[in-house]
């Protein structure tokens, strides 16, 4: 090679030689030692070969798989070592479903036993010439003066008199729950002088002596037209039970009651009543309109205990409306066909807006064999049942209070 210069090029080196030393003025230049591995002072020369990784497949090289991971740990699990178990979420809306499914069962469970242990009897009987269906449903409930299961102390307590040769009836009441509006309550006096299938004319309470609730049904119809659907009866000592289970009944007296028969004193004004004297104050006839007072205060004593029965207050304490729904399981003697749901109803559609009113009256009689008996008004009385059988409102002139 030429250079520019003229002067000729120095000789090409090799990369790899050590270049020479020039020699400095006054020094001789230093032998210079040949390569390490070479005859000469020269490098041998190198061919460059192209670099192969192992871990890495050539071109052209097919890839192969991974290797498969380990059963029941990923490809990329750290090394083992202490840790927590992932949490799992919280299923909240499960275990609230599970809850309220044990609740229902239990509640239905509860509901099957309680009426199972109702007190059936067969009071509704078919019988030739019975009235037929009328629409809404009514309900005949009865208030005896039973002593069954009382002790001696008991009746002492209660003022009952003693067992007694049959059965008779304190209070006859009729209530009639129509398909829309308020029910109505209707009081019929003990006294009342009607018609009783196969004994002639008597007292009302004188069919249920001679041939039980059957017998007292069958006259209740007849006399009243309207159908019965269904039958409720409940004796001196339930009665009383019945109001202590939900701690006592509050009630306001109109006026004073002194009655040693019925075993009851009390002061007017409101106050509460425990079973015993509750039981007094709608036994008693110890009071100016005797009978006709005695019904009013059996309609104003079941308004308020129905109040208190079916109030928030009860309904939310399971300490009180348990023992409520039990004691009147075990209280209670009703008919074949009736279920505590039907108790429910009744008790239920008493609740709000209720209509009470008494037959209406025409006037008293001494009747040879019967005694002093409580007639009624043919025509109001006519009218007033005919509204009842028609699932219509009573007209207003036709409510009496007393």
């Amino acid at each position: 090679m030429i250079r520019r210069d003229g002067r000729p090029a120095a000789p090409e080196r090799a990369w790899s030689r050590e270049p020479e030393p020039s020699p400095r003025a006054g020094r001789p230049a230093a032998p210079q030692r040949p390569p390490h591995g070479s005859a000469s002072g020269y490098a041998p020369t190198q061919t460059p070969q192209p670099y192969a990784d192992a871990r890495r497949p050539r071109s052209g090289t097919p890839v192969p798989p991974p290797p498969p991971a380990r059963p029941g740990r990923p490809a990329s699990t750290p090394p083992a070592g202490p840790s927590r178990p992932p949490r799992r979420p919280a299923h909240w809306g499960r275990r609230i479903g599970l809850i309220l499914l044990a609740l229902l069962v239990v509640a239905a469970g509860s509901v099957v036993y309680l009426d199972r242990s109702l007190n059936r009897i067969d009071a509704l009987a078919d019988y030739p010439g019975r009235v037929g269906d009328t629409p809404g449903t009514n309900w005949l409930l009865v208030g005896s003066d039973s002593r069954t299961g009382l002790t001696a102390e008991q009746e002492q307590e209660l003022s009952t008199g003693g067992e007694l040769d049959s059965q008779r009836t304190d209070t006859i009441l009729v209530v009639h729950i129509p398909k829309s509006g308020p029910a109505t309550m209707v009081s019929i006096p003990r006294d009342s002088y009607v018609p009783i299938p196969g004994n002639g004319r008597d007292k009302i309470n004188a069919s249920f002596a001679i041939g039980g609730p059957q017998l007292l049904v069958q006259t209740v119809e007849q006399a009243t037209g309207l159908r019965m659907d269904h039958y409720a009866e409940i004796g001196f000592g339930g009665f009383a039970g019945l109001v202590d289970a939900i701690g006592g009944v509050d009630l306001c007296v109109p006026y004073p009651i002194d009655d040693p028969l019925a075993g009851v004193t009390l002061q007017p004004g409101c106050q509460e009543l425990t079973g015993a004297q509750a039981l007094g104050f709608v036994r008693s006839r110890a009071t100016p309109l005797a009978d006709l007072d005695r019904m009013n205060n059996q309609r104003t004593f079941m308004a308020a205990l129905l109040a208190k029965a079916t109030s928030i207050g009860t309904l939310v304490n399971p300490f009180r409306l348990w023992p409520l729904i039990t004691k009147s399981a075990g209280s209670l003697q009703v008919d074949d066909g009736d279920h505590l749901w039907n108790l429910a109803g009744l008790a239920w559609a008493m609740r709000g807006d209720l209509v009470t009113t008494t037959v209406p009256v025409g006037g008293f009689e001494d009747v040879a064999g019967s005694g002093n008996v409580l007639l009624w008004d043919r025509e109001r009385a006519s009218r007033f049942f005919d509204a009842l059988a028609n699932d219509e409102p009573v007209p207003a002139d036709l409510i009496t209070s007393n």
